[in-house]
């Protein structure tokens, strides 16, 4: 029986980086729903936490599942759940791009307080901020998908 451990921090904005996400009930119903979502398809979401504008994800994929198949079921699924519960005043949408990069088991604790801690987090760094560091950190010259504000790139 073949055995994967791929371990994925995946993260994901809301079109145009609009604050849909803006309060604390609202997120934790949100990542709520995409954790029993993940469940139900199969997905193993280790945790799922963001802020206002965003969402981080850490998966461990499945021998036949792909980071894009994965983004795609639990953004889409997501979308059409906070739509369809009439929540918020205008549609809610997640942007099409995202980001992933593979996490070393012995980053794990680590990444897993970074995620539970976001509220906190962004208390003190803003978002482009972080976007920024990324960018540097993996090398991505202009080339991140989280960049995208008022649909341009």
């Amino acid at each position: 029986m073949s055995w994967t451990r791929i371990w994925v921090h995946m993260v994901f904005c809301t079109k145009n980086r609009t604050p849909f996400l803006n309060t604390p009930e609202l997120r934790f119903q949100m990542f709520r729903h995409i954790k029993e979502n993940a469940d139900e398809k199969e997905i193993w979401l280790d945790c799922v936490n963001g802020y206002s504008e965003h969402a981080h994800c850490l998966i461990s994929l499945g021998r036949e599942q792909t980071i894009s198949k994965v983004a795609q079921l639990i953004k889409g699924e997501s979308s059409y759940w906070i739509n369809k519960q009439g929540i918020l005043d205008q549609k809610f949408i997640w942007q099409d791009d995202y980001w992933a990069v593979s996490v070393s088991e012995r980053h794990m604790k680590k990444l897993r307080r970074y995620i539970h801690r976001q509220e906190e987090h962004h208390q003190m760094i803003s978002f482009d901020r972080e976007i920024n560091r990324f960018e540097r950190k993996y090398k991505w010259r202009n080339r991140s998908p989280l960049i995208e504000i008022n649909g341009n790139k």
